[in-house]
């Protein structure tokens, strides 16, 4: 697509309400986000996008070539910081950190974790989820009883990145809280609980020893009973 083509586009999806990240994404990239900003901002100045001089002194650093190196290096497997990119290409970790950003349109998105699958277990999954669509309406999955169970510690848990104590020295920081002290085996306790449509049931919390068939019915079978008769009346199943 020709220089030109894509000015049109930007124009158009622009007069059609879309904002420059989003006129991005569509694009697939073809032109840089901060190129689309830089037209969005000749739009709404002169109602066109006038290129027959350039805006500024030319690029030095950010150059087409450094941004193809960086969005290379980033389509490779293996992960890489901001810093050690900088360092590979021989540029400054703020310049890096703009053409991830503005040139390339990326964001830094964190790690998540999620249940390690087999492919079999992706299968039957699909197929049980095609038998609920088959068999069941909207209706009676709302009369379904879920339950799941998990262990706590009590040492209790933190976030790393939003538990902060703010002071001026360490020491400071330290007296007011910033220290979570775990212990190398703490206690553990099984927290058990079951949600449907209507809400939660009453957890029930077993502190010694292990799940097992007989304890499930005993301490846990008529909790989920009692809970499901109250709120979902006797027609419900139990998941």
């Amino acid at each position: 697509m020709k220089s030109k083509d894509l000015q049109l586009a930007v124009n158009n999806k622009y007069e059609n309400g879309d904002g420059p990240t989003k006129i991005y994404h569509d694009l697939a990239g073809v032109v840089s986000l901060r190129t689309i900003k830089l037209w969005v901002k000749m739009l709404n100045q002169t109602d066109s996008i006038d290129l027959s001089h350039s805006p500024g002194r030319p690029r030095t650093v950010r150059t087409k070539a450094n941004i193809s190196k960086v969005k290379y290096r980033l389509a490779q497997k293996k992960q890489i910081s901001s810093r050690r990119l900088a360092a590979e290409i021989n540029i400054s970790r703020t310049s890096a950190r703009r053409i991830i950003r503005e040139d390339l349109g990326c964001f830094p998105y964190k790690k998540i974790k999620q249940p390690r699958l087999t492919d079999l277990q992706k299968k039957k999954r699909v197929k049980f989820a095609n038998w609920v669509l088959n068999h069941y309406t909207k209706n009676d999955t709302e009369r379904w009883l879920f339950s799941d169970e998990k262990y706590f510690d009590l040492d209790g848990v933190y976030n790393v990145q939003n538990d902060r104590v703010w002071a001026i020295i360490r020491a400071e920081a330290d007296r007011q809280g910033a220290i979570h002290q775990k212990t190398k085996f703490p206690t553990k306790v099984m927290v058990w609980l079951d949600v449907c449509a209507q809400g939660l049931t009453e957890p029930v919390i077993i502190e010694h020893g292990t799940m097992n068939a007989e304890r499930y019915i005993n301490e846990v079978l008529h909790i989920a009973l009692r809970s499901g008769n109250r709120m979902l009346g006797n027609d419900w199943t139990y998941q």
